[in-house]
């Protein structure tokens, strides 16, 4: 019998049997987007997955394939669309897909879907998807979907991030490529992080506001990182892995009554 998490390493009738059974289904929703000269653009795929693939085990569930491609990167929260290799959807285009991805796992059986966001900006156009997804099942008939919705890096202890920034917390939307998620690729993917090509141009100085079109002078570290990655190592995300997983596993069968 194959035991993987991974609904695409399955088989139909594995799948089948598995979704019966009243697995979880767990989706990942990331992004294909620069993460500095450091590390590789599929940061925001491999983290949220990796994520997944741990809860998923804990609570008896299948991980979906993760969406690649996400919600247009902006300069205060992922540096922005003019990166080379930065891919993006609109927000419609990212809502559409989630939706069909919600209908199409409610017609095989599926009733308990977690969205794990992996990228900053998906946050709102997951949450657009997934009620379309939940209205056209309750249209079909299907009106006992339950489902959750949730950024991974929420799920972390106050204590852990005071361990981590003695000096202070810079925030979520300024740690893009900086000290977590460069310690959490170390963790899962230390292959696609070169430390000698960690930068030092930042941190940012953004404004409180967006501007558009970006002027040259909005505060973004030419590098793309808006914090600092120096300090980053594979024990710092095995700390914030500890807690997302717990956190996340907890939230999970309390809400699901698992």
């Amino acid at each position: 019998m194959n035991d993987s998490v991974y609904m695409a390493e399955l088989t139909w009738p594995e799948y089948q049997r598995r979704v019966a059974a009243g697995a979880t289904i767990f989706l990942p929703l990331g992004a294909t987007e620069q993460h500095g000269p450091h590390m590789a653009m599929n940061v925001d795929v491999v983290l949220p997955t990796g994520v997944c693939e741990r809860v998923a085990r804990n609570v008896g569930g299948l991980v979906a394939p993760t969406v690649p491609y996400g919600y247009k990167s902006q300069p205060r929260s992922g540096g922005g669309e003019a990166f080379p290799g930065t891919t993006s959807l609109d927000a419609n285009t990212f809502s559409l897909v989630v939706r069909d991805i919600i209908r199409g796992l409610g017609h095989d059986g599926v009733r308990r879907i977690v969205l794990v966001i992996g990228h900053f900006e998906n946050a709102w156009p997951a949450v657009e998807g997934l009620d379309l997804g939940l209205r056209e099942l309750r249209r079909d008939g299907i009106a006992d979907m339950q489902a959750m919705r949730l950024e991974y890096w929420d799920f972390v202890r106050r204590e852990t991030l005071d361990r981590l920034f003695p000096g202070g917390f810079p925030g979520t939307e300024l740690e893009h490529a900086s000290l977590l998620e460069t310690s959490l690729m170390l963790l899962l993917r230390p292959d696609l992080v070169d430390m000698e090509k960690i930068p030092d141009d930042g941190p940012a100085t953004f404004p409180t506001y967006d501007r558009f079109p970006v002027p040259a002078d909005f505060g973004l570290p030419p590098s793309g990182v808006l914090a600092r990655a120096d300090g980053s190592s594979a024990e710092k995300g095995a700390l914030l892995m500890q807690d997302h997983v717990e956190l996340i596993t907890a939230a999970v069968r309390k809400e699901f009554s698992l």
